[in-house]
């Protein structure tokens, strides 16, 4: 081409909307506009150089993909174009990609881009400043760090991550972090949707909001309404609480979550733990529900309390909480022991009350009263009401009250049913530093059997009275001494004439086999526990090659038309993200990144809609 023809040539670009420089086909680059038009054979064999003019950008299109840019290089044998400043590539009306470089192949349909590359779709927004854009299969992806926003989830970082355009679907690996107003969520494997902005989370992750911090190794977040749940080592942090179970929901706008299956809540305040295998939590309210298996125990230096009933209630603040245990209530120490059909425990005051559930109805399954009930050492007390009163300063037991039908009992350590017993209105305990009575006051319509032996243990006779009180002193667990006021009448008899009928008091019930011995023997009366299967998520499906077999067809096709020797890398695999193909002129084979080293698997979840 002469001078005068290339000078033509350009006169006829500059002033023609659209022409076909080469009569090609729909597949081929089309060149819509053009300023200037120059060749340089030297440094750009077989190129034609496209410039802009004041008016308009260089315009290309390429099957309904159109390309805005200052300055292009166009090779029409290879179907190639390198596109340099202020580039705009928009395909129709979802994707609109702006960067300082493109290069595209019309055979591979793929776009490499770099210098403040920035992606939009009508979800989302990427930014990153090398990104990789396949159209025939419709996905992105970069390898060196990229941004993503979407402005109601927000906006989320990683090292690496893909786009699949058709789904909706980001896939983001190492360093992921999602941030918006109220909530940073920390990753390593992190897919989104940006149409639904669901997240699901793999591998050690956090989500950490002002008033709560979630942990899990697996999980999902509704990033828009703010709910989710976590599996796989889930741990929820509430300031004064931590919750693990097997699987946690969380609703972080009313800061409220319940568990499911193995479920540990911590109270690192008052240092108490409760467990069961269903829970709900309300952080606000300071309130605590939980069932199945209901496990409460107060941490004590010198010896923790448990309490285990159908149903434990934990509310007020930390200065200020009170369990309240539902239904087959019981209490358990290495030195007391106690059941009742509720059990209220005040962590302020020290005060633990054992109490009776009114009967609702003679159908009712608690209806058959039992009275509340405790042991020590080798005493069994029973009553309307009993209350404990501890020492929060040494964590060790004062005092007990009973109130109303006030009964103690133990049994003589020699004879083989014979019986101490003492029954009144109130009863009123003092406790040793050991936690062992020490001595016990009974008022009001007081009446006793006391088997008397002498110092070799030799029985006496059997001891029978009624007094106004009994004071009762204990040395080791064993009845001392007592003393009667204002006693009514009595006798000591020979237990040859001690009638058998008369050897028990009205309201006389032994109950030694119902007695907790240890913490596991406050579940023998609990129905055989059956936890619910989690079906939870599905598995993490890892990032396939972006470089795949489809991709590597296309680039062969493209470099057939190309004219490389060994020691040059071909156009249409120069820019590829490295992978096991190797381009012609290339002669070793690289990876594109490591594989993700999991076994999980994932699908998209169904639309809220």
């Amino acid at each position: 081409m002469n001078k005068l023809q290339a000078i033509f040539f350009i006169l006829l670009i500059g002033f023609v909307s659209t022409i076909d420089l080469h009569a090609q086909s729909s597949k081929k680059i089309q060149i819509i506009y053009a300023g200037k038009l120059t060749i340089d054979e030297e440094n750009y064999p077989g190129a034609k150089i496209l410039t802009r003019d004041d008016a308009e950008q260089v315009h290309i299109e390429h099957s309904g993909t159109n390309l805005w840019c200052d300055k292009a290089i166009h090779y029409s044998k290879e179907n190639f174009i390198e596109a340099y400043g202020n580039v705009i590539l928009k395909q129709g009306d979802t994707i609109n990609m702006t960067s300082k470089y493109i290069e595209y192949s019309g055979i591979t349909e793929f776009a490499f881009a770099s210098g403040d590359v920035v992606m939009k779709d009508p979800n989302s927004t990427i930014s990153s400043d090398t990104l990789y854009f396949d159209r025939a299969k419709e996905q992105a992806f970069y390898k060196s760090g990229g941004t993503v926003v979407k402005d109601s989830s927000g906006t989320i970082t990683s090292k690496i991550g893909r786009y699949y355009m058709d789904q909706k679907k980001y896939q983001f690996v190492e360093y992921v972090v999602l941030v918006n107003d109220s909530t940073t969520i920390n990753s390593d494997y992190f897919d989104f949707y940006s149409d639904t902005g669901y997240a699901y989370l793999f591998g050690p992750s956090t989500i950490t909001t002002p008033t709560s911090k979630t942990y899990c190794e697996k999980g999902f977040y509704d990033t828009e309404n703010k709910v989710g749940y976590a599996l796989k080592k889930a741990r929820i942090d509430y300031d004064n609480r931590i919750i693990e179970g097997d699987s946690l929901y969380f609703d972080n706008n009313r800061s409220f979550a319940s568990a499911t299956n193995n479920i540990t809540v911590t109270d690192t305040i008052n240092k108490s733990i409760v467990k069961g295998h269903y829970a709900e939590v309300f952080k606000e309210k300071d309130s605590l529900f939980i069932t199945k298996h209901a496990l409460a125990i107060t941490v004590q230096e010198q010896d923790s309390v448990y309490i285990h009933a159908d149903k434990i209630m934990v509310t007020g603040k930390p200065d200020n909480r009170i369990i309240r245990a539902f239904y087959n209530a019981k209490i358990f120490k290495t030195d007391l022991s106690g059941k009742s059909d509720s059990i209220h425990s005040d962590q302020k005051t020290g005060i633990t009350k054992l109490l009776n559930i009114p009967t609702l109805s003679s159908g009712d399954k608690f209806s058959v009263k039992r009275k509340p009930i405790l042991w020590n050492l080798e005493n069994q007390m029973t009553g309307d009401t009993i209350h404990l009163l501890s020492n929060k300063e040494t964590e060790k037991i004062d005092s007990l009250l009973v109130f109303e039908n006030a009964f103690i009992i133990s049994k003589d350590t020699i004879s083989k049913n014979g019986y101490n017993q003492i029954s009144g209105k109130r009863l009123v305990g003092l406790f040793d530093e050991e936690n062992r009575l020490k001595q016990v006051d009974v008022t009001k319509n007081a009446q006793s059997i006391f088997y008397a032996r002498n110092d070799k243990q030799e029985l006496i006779g059997i001891d029978k009275s009624k007094s106004g009180s009994i004071t009762i002193l204990f040395a080791d667990g064993d009845i001392d001494e007592y003393t009667r006021y204002n006693q009514i009448d009595g006798n000591l008899y020979p237990e040859s004439k001690f009638p058998e009928k008369e050897r028990i008091l009205k309201g006389f019930d032994w109950r030694e086999e119902e007695r907790p011995r240890c913490v596991e023997d406050l579940f023998k009366d609990d129905p055989p526990l059956e936890l619910p299967i989690i079906k939870g998520l599905d598995d993490y499906i890892p990032q396939e090659d972006f470089v795949d077999e489809t991709l590597i067809k296309r680039i062969k096709k493209a470099e057939e038309k190309e004219e490389t020797n060994k020691d040059t890398i071909s156009k249409a695999s120069r820019n590829i993200p490295k992978s096991t193909y190797k381009a012609k002129g290339v002669s070793k084979n690289k990876t594109l990144i490591k594989k993700v080293p999991t076994k999980f698997t994932q699908k998209k979840p169904v639309s809220k809609e």
